[in-house]
């Protein structure tokens, strides 16, 4: 008798997938690209400062962690809303509007109002991968670098935690660290392990 192998999906490489594409597929694909690279990043900032002058700049990145600035470190008089980063991607479209809102679509700058060299981002926007390096860039591009100090937020799932001990009985939410050797103070929770890896824009 003859083999019939069933199909399935089980096995199949990146390659043989993107063969699998249909026509209608590619259009719609090439269309969300072209329409994506039209759509250059802007950063609005409403102060008229050339160069922002920041010693302690913290970016909580992802939905997670922009609650959790709103909810602990956001929720008070202290900080003014001083800018806004406009995007568009299939996941993030920003208005046209130029006004400086809060609003889940955009990316939120604050300053502390006690100290005007300490700001906040508030990420809650997706920014995908080929618009990372141009979102750095714009936003950095507008700060003095000099003696400044980066902390980023960010989540990510119980199940994507590689370590040798059950997930299970991990107490979560945990939180870990990475640093960069010029990071000198001392970090407030333990290091994050090997292999486990930063991706996304806290990676960028």
């Amino acid at each position: 008798g003859e083999v019939v192998v069933a199909p399935s999906r089980a096995g199949l490489d990146e390659e043989e997938e993107a063969r699998e594409e249909t026509p209608e597929d590619r259009e719609i694909r090439r269309e969300i690209e072209k329409k994506r690279y039209r759509q250059e990043i802007e950063v609005l900032w409403s102060c008229a400062e050339e160069s922002l002058v920041c010693s302690r700049f913290i970016v909580a990145i992802g939905r997670n962690a922009a609650a959790f600035l709103s909810s602990f470190i956001l929720d008070s008089v202290c900080w003014e809303v001083i800018g806004v980063v406009k995007l568009w991607n299939e996941w993030c479209r920003t208005s046209s509007t130029t006004n400086v809102l809060p609003t889940d679509s955009f990316c939120l700058f604050y300053r502390l109002i006690a100290d005007p060299t300490v700001l906040l981002c508030q990420c809650s926007c997706y920014v995908a991968e080929d618009q990372q390096f141009q979102w750095l860039e714009k936003v950095f591009g507008s700060m003095q670098k000099k003696g400044l100090q980066v902390t980023i937020l960010s989540t990510c799932p119980v199940a994507d935690y590689k370590t040798q001990e059950s997930t299970l009985t991990l107490v979560s939410p945990f939180l870990k660290a990475l640093k960069t050797k010029e990071f000198q103070e001392q970090v407030c929770c333990p290091l994050l392990e090997q292999p486990n890896i930063v991706r996304d824009l806290p990676a960028a």
